[in-house]
């Protein structure tokens, strides 16, 4: 990848969304440099082992194409070393906690007398405000950002998702606003400061919900299913079960094999423009030129009806063979793929979206690829560095020390 060559990032984040965004950066070709402690590295190293004394999933899966030093910067000669990678570094990416990079000396101001252009990117929990001190994790930042309360079943409790919006996807906000941020930089000359909160990343994937919240003020939600079944909205967004989101009601429907198979589902959606296309699919053609069923808003109070008639024609096929079957008259659907199916989807693997990587103590394992697609520089997935690995290779050709400055500092404390 060449898009991003020649930019040089210092990595001081650990855990997932720091990381997620800087190994974005280094899938486009940036020269991601990751800041580890002497002896342990990234906590996520030995979190989650699923071998003994080997690098994690969780740590490789989201520190592919980096370059590892390790870096003790309360000795004298690892605060030096820091410093002189500020001076080289046109971005330095950090994810500790409220005040901690100031307390190392490192906050904006320090780091801008360094070095003027660079520009300092951070992920924390909260904006300023009541919470900005409180330590956050996904699940609370999925809670604290409204997507909890609005997810589930509206007689259950709120819940969380298995898509990381919290972690991941603020790394994903912060990737845009660093390469927002360089190319503000090409005209101005000047580095400045790209903060990310999880709980606004997180209000900004919920914006749909948001719309709702304020949709109510003129009257209940008339596509969500519970107001076909009479049940009275409250004052806020609801839970919406597996409703489709959208003017189109759709829900997951059980398909051949559900009794033994936990991913024998469909997700179908009743579009109306190809209604009677669907009612002659499942064999109720006389639905059609029935009035009760011949609009949208007929339709509402029958949904629960609708997807259960649906459902006794989908609970005969496969998943594949749904949508096989609808797909050609344009009516929307999709299977439900396991994380088993997503592993071994060969049109994935031709894309680069999942892809094979060799390490050199764990073997070959799965990971996913880049998902964003560039038709003249495409992303290589190269494996995870191990800890340490390119301290020598960062003094000498990033920092270009010579010999007996290289053995100085390795002799310190400064790298372990």
């Amino acid at each position: 990848m060449e898009a991003l060559k020649g930019v040089n990032i210092l990595d001081f984040t650990h855990v997932q969304s720091g990381p997620t965004c800087t190994q974005l950066l280094a899938w486009f070709g940036a020269n991601v440099i990751k800041i580890e402690r002497p002896g342990g590295g990234d906590i996520t190293r030995s979190q989650l082992r699923d071998i003994e004394e080997v690098d994690s999933l969780y740590f490789t899966m989201l520190n592919h194409n980096k370059k590892s030093i390790t870096l003790n910067i309360k000795d004298k000669s690892g605060k030096e070393v820091l410093e002189d990678l500020i001076k080289k570094s046109d971005v330095f990416v950090e994810n500790f906690a409220p005040g901690t990079i100031e307390r190392m000396g490192y906050g904006w101001d320090e780091i801008q007398k360094i070095n003027p252009k660079i520009i300092l990117a951070s992920v924390k929990g909260f904006g300023p405000g009541p919470y900005e001190d409180c330590k956050v994790y996904e699940n609370i930042a999925q809670c604290a950002g409204g997507a909890a309360s609005t997810t589930g079943f509206l007689d259950g409790p709120p819940l969380v998702t298995g898509a990381q919006i919290g972690d991941s996807g603020t790394g994903l906000h912060l990737a845009l606003g660093i390469v927002t941020a360089l190319f503000q930089r090409e005209k101005s000359g000047k580095g400045q400061r790209v903060d990310v909160s999880m709980q606004d990343g997180v209000v900004n994937l919920c914006r749909v919900k948001l719309r709702d919240y304020q949709r109510l003020k003129s009257g209940p939600l008339n596509e969500y299913s519970q107001y076909g079944k009479g049940i009275p909205f409250t004052d806020t967004t609801p839970r919406s079960g597996n409703d489709s989101g959208g003017g189109q009601p759709g829900w997951i429907l059980k398909c051949k094999g559900w009794e033994n198979d936990p991913d024998a589902y469909v997700y179908f959606i009743t579009q109306a423009p190809v209604w009677d296309k669907i009612c002659r699919v499942i064999g109720k053609e006389e639905w059609i030129e029935d009035q009760g069923y011949s609009s949208p808003k007929a339709r509402l109070d029958k949904l629960e009806l609708i997807f259960n008639t649906i459902e006794e024609w989908t609970k005969t096929k496969s998943k594949y063979d749904v949508v096989s079957i609808c797909d050609p008259l344009g009516i929307p659907c999709g299977p439900i793929l396991s994380m088993k199916e997503i592993a071994n989807d060969q049109s994935l693997k031709d894309t680069g979206t999942i892809v094979e990587v060799d390490h050199p103590v764990r073997g070959k394992y799965i990971s996913v690829g880049c998902p964003i697609k560039l038709s003249d520089s495409k992303a290589e997935v190269s494996r995870s560095p191990l800890l340490g690995e390119h301290n020598d290779e960062v003094l000498r050709d990033i920092l270009n020390y010579d010999e007996d400055k290289i053995n100085k500092v390795k002799q310190s404390d400064a790298m372990k």
